[in-house]
């Protein structure tokens, strides 16, 4: 894989000529940032930016003050790669707080190692109705130990919108959910995001999250897209490295607002 032009590539396909990710949502451009708005369950943010060390403040203020106006909390989705170098210190000063830093890993479909099966007695199940969606909140809440609400919202409105452009998948032990993830698949691009992987304590270190990336793979290789994208945690990150994934940035949440 060529690092430098698949990174490229996804920042003008996934980031700079982003695509809303729901029914609610709509993308606008400000200057030298790319933002996505939509209600208060929703995710609102600035998905890219093409910033200079001379504008880089006045347009955080900006951004500030457009989001605080429509009474919205917000992300700054801030990767590695993005200039001036020092617009995570930027950030911060602003007012923002940074999560956890985690990796942006992609992979080419046709390259993945895609064989990877769940243990025995778990099974993947396809999420098609609200009763699914309940499982995915379920592992969730559980996983992450935070509230699954606003997910909820975003699945049931993408699902009964735009079902084409969201793959939802359970894994269940008997009839218990015990791990869940989803898969976004972005239309005009090359690009399928890999998203909320998270397994119940009890049941990791058994292959169930690899069995997940692997059957999505398999799904977005039919759909043709060439690549995944996942931003990994660094307990994930090693699984995916196996897998066949590479490391190409860095990517950290900033948040404003309560």
């Amino acid at each position: 894989m060529d690092h430098s032009a698949v990174l490229a590539l996804y920042d003008r396909d996934v980031r700079e000529n982003a695509a809303p990710d729901g029914p609610a949502a709509r993308i606008e451009r400000a200057g030298a940032v790319v933002r996505q708005v939509t209600d208060a369950q929703g995710w609102n943010g600035v998905l890219w930016s093409a910033l200079d060390a001379a504008g880089a403040d006045r347009a955080i203020h900006e951004q500030v003050a457009y989001f605080t106006g429509l009474g919205r909390d917000f992300e700054w989705k801030l990767y590695g790669h993005d200039r001036p170098d020092d617009l995570g210190a930027r950030l911060a000063a602003a007012g923002f707080r940074a999560e956890p830093e985690e990796t942006l890993m992609i992979g080419e479909t046709g390259r993945l190692a895609v064989d990877a099966e769940p243990p025995e007695g778990v099974r993947l199940v396809r999420v098609t109705d609200p009763a699914g969606i309940d499982l995915v909140v379920d592992v969730h809440e559980k996983a992450f130990g935070t509230d699954g609400g606003r997910l909820r919202h975003r699945l049931l409105a993408r699902l009964a919108a735009d079902p084409g452009t969201v793959v939802a998948v359970v894994a269940l032990a008997g009839d218990e959910p015990v791990s869940a993830a989803r898969m976004e698949l972005v239309p005009g691009t090359r690009f399928a995001g890999l998203w909320g992987g998270g397994t119940v304590e009890a049941w990791r270190g058994r292959g169930v999250y690899r069995a997940l990336v692997a059957h999505r793979a398999r799904v977005a290789a039919a759909h043709g897209y060439r690549y995944l994208q996942v931003d990994a945690s660094a307990m994930s990150r090693p699984i995916l490295e196996r897998l066949g994934f590479h490391a190409l940035s860095t990517t950290t949440p900033y948040l404003y607002g309560s």
